[in-house]
């Protein structure tokens, strides 16, 4: 367990170190629950630069919770195109009917019920909490992992999430818990540009496969195909995207059993 004494000079260090380096986004200036969303589930599995141009185009598209519900998810996709990962524009699509639907358009601000939205896990749930509502509640992700791996398990391999979140939760600024987490994301990414990636002692690490070439990429490449195009035949998909028809083929499977497109009797496809 951490001593009073260790938690308090952790607690100075970061702060410190954060008045001198901290990052600077539009979404830390904002306190619009639905913008925070936005910016959350970006930068889910993209980095942060990559998502500020995004960012404010979508905002632009979407100003609204209740625009973006009212939206077809054409619209979405093509205003999302450039993050990939389209399943994230859907769930936020998703997301955004449930909340009109079923809050009034208002955000939930407990991590269990919004955890019962659309591509919503636990740490999500966190982030969304602490950063629109400013909660002091524990959530972990890469950035923070790495910060306290670094600090606190230096010697230890496949550190646990379980092993680290009793000292997030212990350090965590039950004031300014906004402030606090955007500081310990700040050292996290400056730890990455000095050191191997602390996170790689995490029994969590999985490091992402390379996209180019990869099933992501073509499953990518179909959608937004199909997104552009609001109709394609089978035999274009295959033609357009010139890869191993037998691949293709599977990709296309797993996306009609999502329910992420579908196909018409006259095997055509369109977004559900």
């Amino acid at each position: 367990m951490m001593q009073i004494g260790q938690a308090v000079a952790f607690k100075e260090f970061i702060w410190n170190f954060y008045e001198q380096n901290k990052r600077d986004f539009v979404w830390r200036h904002i306190d619009n629950p639905y913008f925070v969303l936005v910016s959350e589930i970006m930068l889910q599995q993209t980095q942060t630069q990559r998502v500020i141009v995004s960012y404010e185009e979508f905002i632009a598209a979407f100003p609204t919770i209740e625009v973006l519900a009212a939206a077809s998810l054409r619209d979405v996709l093509l205003v999302w195109q450039g993050l990939g990962y389209y399943r994230r524009a859907r769930f936020l699509h998703q997301l955004a009917q449930a909340v009109v639907n079923e809050y009034g358009g208002l955000l939930p601000q407990d991590p269990k019920l919004l955890q019962n939205l659309p591509g919503i896990g636990p740490n999500t749930a966190g982030s969304i909490c602490a950063f629109a509502f400013n909660q002091p509640v524990t959530f972990i992700e890469t950035n923070i992992r790495t910060v306290f791996i670094d600090s606190f398990f230096r010697d230890q391999e496949s550190v646990t999430d379980k092993e680290l979140l009793p000292l997030i939760r212990a350090t965590v600024d039950q004031e300014n818990p906004r402030e606090w987490y955007y500081a310990l994301m700040d050292y996290g990414v400056f730890l990455k540009s000095r050191k191997i990636n602390p996170s790689r002692k995490s029994a969590h690490y999985n490091k992402q496969s390379k996209f180019e070439g990869s099933d992501r990429q073509i499953r990518a490449k179909i959608v937004k195909l199909i997104a552009e195009n609001e109709k394609v035949s089978h035999h274009e998909v295959l033609t357009l995207i010139n890869k191993d028809s037998a691949r293709v083929e599977k990709i296309i499977t797993k996306l009609l059993a999502e329910d992420f497109i579908k196909k018409s009797i006259n095997n055509v496809y369109s977004l559900v």
